[in-house]
């Protein structure tokens, strides 16, 4: 049978379109927000699960943390600078087959003689970034090590006050050294330190890497703070969107749910979907 070349042209244009289609951003995606998964939120599974399980959700970035079981194939091996470069290449092209990126690992804590292992992990590695808690004397090294290879350095806050729990401790910290220095902002753990997580971020503006993105809420009668679907919690979640809409953000929302341990992922559903609405209504 013959094809008259213009039937051809108009076919191949509906391909093409069809393509297109496949591939449309969302609101989120177009202002530059990437959802990304914190394997400890699967950490009662292996790295190679915790792939299986970002896949599932439709996301295609995760940041893992050091020290989870890598599974698999990979024996008893640990995720970290121990790996070989063999186990990381099989790393990396599993990631790649399930279409998931390491984005980045953390949070790293280290001795100041071990932050150049870690460094040099992370550029083997490919990450654009480590989420990490320095000691607050170890920034002039950090910054150093950062600018050898080329990689962000996103401080994180845990609830304590030893930590960078108050943007100001971080900001005091690294205001004057390299923007590859700058902020992994736990949002739940700001407000579990009292700290309100919208001026939290707008202190941060400018230095905002990556954020452990949640919602909390006191789910027990002593009122502890535990991870809730995003939107059904104490904190503004559309409140911090807005601000970084605002803020012209572009980065990334790790998704840390610490909850439901052994099958959260219809909790993370809910929550996706609650985040892919509020950028709709606001973006």
């Amino acid at each position: 049978m013959r094809i008259k070349k213009g039937a051809v042209f108009f076919l191949l244009c509906g391909l093409m379109a069809c393509g297109a289609s496949s591939k449309t951003e969302s609101k989120a995606e177009k202002q530059g927000w990437k959802l990304s998964m914190q394997s400890y939120t699967f950490h009662l599974f292996s790295v190679v699960e915790s792939l299986d399980k970002t896949k599932e959700l439709g996301l295609h970035y995760i940041e893992i943390y050091p020290g989870q079981k890598m599974g698999g194939d990979f024996g008893d091996a640990v995720f970290g600078y121990a790996l070989s470069p063999e186990q990381q290449g099989q790393l990396k092209e599993l990631a790649k087959a399930k279409e998931v990126k390491i984005v980045s690992s953390g949070v790293w804590t280290a001795a100041r003689d071990e932050w150049d292992k870690v460094f040099a992990f992370a550029k083997s590695m490919e990450l654009e970034f480590i989420s990490a808690e320095p000691a607050r004397e170890d920034w002039d090294v950090v910054e150093t090590l950062a600018k050898q290879y080329g990689i962000k350095v996103a401080c994180h806050n845990h609830p304590n006050e030893a930590s960078y729990w108050k943007p100001d401790i971080l900001l005091e910290c690294i205001g004057a050294k390299d923007a590859l220095l700058g902020a992994c902002a736990d949002v739940g753990h700001f407000r579990r330190m009292d700290v309100d997580a919208v001026s939290a971020l707008q202190q941060l503006k400018g230095r905002l890497i990556a954020m452990h993105f949640k919602d909390i809420a006191p789910t027990s009668e002593d009122g502890t703070l535990e991870d809730v679907v995003w939107g059904r919690g104490v904190l503004n979640v559309k409140g911090m969107m807005e601000e970084l809409k605002r803020q012209d953000f572009k980065g990334y929302f790790t998704i840390e749910y610490e909850a439901n341990w052994e099958n959260n992922l219809p909790e993370i559903k809910e929550s996706l979907d609650y985040f892919n609405e509020v950028a709709k209504e606001i973006l």
